[in-house]
């Protein structure tokens, strides 16, 4: 029997390199219901494999009926592609590479060479260990100490300590920081659910969403904050969410908040966690959501919602309880301010990703923050934006050496490479809110032409 099923499977991958098909009839195959993609040439079936695939579905959705190759090369170890013969049904009879595509993928396999996908350095134990420290001086200021200014920067210690969480949560997300995946998985969970109170596999189907269709204004959820925020007009057409399966209407109410969200950017990413905390409990309380290991979740958020509020019940009133909330959030919504700063005054787009422009628009929508190497502890590898998006996998303890790589690669193929300071990042944030908020007003009624209100707006 072993011997006829081995036979049957060499007999169907045969028949599928003997079959060819045309660029314009795999991008027929791009419903859940009958879904293929090509890798390197060769056409795959995933329609039955979407809902097993570790990255979610959405990412195999959203590139359905395409070449996927550059996709599949920087998120996949070697080890993948042994899974894929089983899947094969076609070749792809006009496949071709462009010049950006090969020369990205050639860059990838001598990175592999050199094994800098393995090299990780003692990075996450470092920070596991700080994380630590922090916790432990965080609850000793609160336990120990009676003075409300003690208390108040052991709050500043707790958001700093989230901060951390948030840095070794993404990049346990992308590669196993610990030698084995069981080790890895256990200081998600630690480090995000437990430590943290957000669901690591939350982030990860938010997170992979973001890296397939960077700045797909429909397709990426990290450029889709209505009805707060709009980082651009085309949001105005009330754009319907592929990620979260509704439509982000830009009603009165909306056009009113983006009106002045330039004003409301930093206030809202101070209490930006808990929308991270809310999201986290309706993804995994959703029982038409397919989540792994869900009782692993819930009971790794119950660990974080038993500590902290005990944690609060011991400062000596409901003020200083609502001051500790509050100074934690805001010294974590620093972190929610870096997430945005990448993305938000980079180049965005309408409609779903393509496979065979991966390079050009994860440079495109992307922004690395120039600083000093004593500053990467504070940035925790999101500076290098631009790189970490063209290599996910890439420890950040290599995004600093590869850098110049890649800025090489952009210019030869004259793609563009943008980095600021963490300053300039900021202005160029706030101008891009601030020329959308002017946009909305536009669309409302007439601006009101007073001083007063062209004061504000001069200076807005």
């Amino acid at each position: 029997m072993a011997a006829k099923t081995k036979t049957t499977k060499k007999s169907q991958s045969d028949a599928a390199a003997e079959r060819y098909i045309t660029t314009e009839e795999l991008r027929r195959h791009n419903k859940a219901s009958d879904l293929w993609i090509s890798i390197q040439g060769k056409v795959y079936d995933v329609t039955a494999w979407a809902e097993r695939h570790p990255g979610g579905a959405l990412p195999l959705l959203s590139l359905g009926g395409q070449d996927v190759t550059d996709a599949f090369v920087a998120y996949h170890p070697p080890s993948a592609w042994a899974l894929l013969d089983r899947l094969c049904v076609a070749r792809l009879a006009d496949y071709a590479v462009s010049d950006a595509s090969r020369d990205y993928r050639r860059l990838v396999a001598e990175f592999a060479r050199a094994g800098l996908f393995e090299k990780r350095g003692r990075g996450a134990l470092l920070v596991l260990a700080a994380m630590l420290l922090m916790l432990a001086a965080a609850v000793y200021g609160v336990l120990a100490s009676s003075s409300a200014i003690v208390h108040l920067l052991s709050a500043a210690l707790m958001g700093a300590l989230w901060m951390q969480s948030g840095f070794l949560g993404h990049d346990s997300g992308h590669y196993n920081v610990l030698p084995t995946p069981a080790l890895n998985r256990l200081v998600q969970v630690v480090a995000g659910n437990c430590m943290a109170g957000i669901s690591i596999e939350w982030w990860k189907q938010n997170h992979n969403a973001h890296h397939i269709a960077c700045n797909s204004l429909d397709f990426d959820p990290d450029v889709q904050h209505m009805p707060l925020f709009a980082v651009s007009a085309k949001l105005f057409a009330s754009l319907r969410s592929a990620f979260y399966g509704r439509t982000m209407r830009f009603d009165r109410a909306a056009r009113l908040l983006v009106s002045y969200q330039h004003w409301t950017f930093y206030p809202v990413m101070c209490l930006a966690r808990l929308n991270l905390f809310a999201q986290s409990l309706v993804l995994l309380l959703s029982p038409a959501k397919r989540v792994p290991h869900r009782a692993q979740e819930l009971l790794g958020l119950l660990v974080f919602w038993t500590w902290f509020p005990l944690l609060l019940s011991f400062l000596p009133s409901w003020t200083e309880r609502l001051a500790f909330v509050l100074v934690s959030f805001a010294a974590t919504g620093v972190q929610h301010v870096q997430f945005c700063l990448n993305h938000f005054s980079s180049s965005v787009y309408v409609g779903p990703p393509r496979g065979n422009d991966w390079f050009e628009k994860q440079t495109a929508g992307t922004l690395d923050i120039s600083c000093s190497p004593w500053m990467d502890w504070f940035h925790g590898g999101l500076q290098f934006q631009v790189e970490h998006h063209l290599f996910p996998r890439l420890p950040r303890c290599h995004l600093r050496r590869v850098a110049p790589l890649v800025q090489d690669l952009c210019k030869k193929h004259g793609l563009q490479y943008s980095s600021s300071s963490f300053w300039d990042a900021n202005l160029r944030t706030l101008a891009t809110l601030r020329a959308a908020a002017l946009q909305a007003r536009d669309l409302a009624n007439p601006v009101p032409k007073n001083l007063v209100w062209e004061a504000v707006n001069t200076h807005g």
